[in-house]
């Protein structure tokens, strides 16, 4: 991470399995050059850890309560995020659901 790059966690609550938002969310974090992973969540979220330039991370959560057009997106909550766990830099992943 550069010096002005910061790191986020993502929840996003509603429909938002089975309806290709990981999938979708991939994109668009490549899109805005922006590093990490999304994943399932057990509880029927999607969580995603993001990392880049602040104004990117912001377009990605102004997104994530749009997301692809069979979502139905209630709630998105956004904190900071461990860049510990981001793994290895390289382009955005789906991660394992947990």
């Amino acid at each position: 991470m550069s010096a002005r790059e910061i790191c986020r966690n993502l929840r996003v609550h509603g429909r938002v399995q089975g309806v290709g938002y990981r999938w979708t969310l991939c994109a668009e974090a490549e899109r805005l050059g922006l590093s990490g992973w999304v994943r399932n969540r057990r509880d029927g979220s999607v969580e995603a850890l993001v990392s880049g330039m602040p104004e990117a991370i912001d377009a990605l959560v102004v997104w994530a309560w749009r997301g692809p057009s069979m979502a139905r997106v209630e709630r998105v909550s956004c904190s900071e995020g461990n860049a510990a766990e981001l793994g290895p830099a390289g382009r955005f992943r789906q991660a394992a659901t947990l």
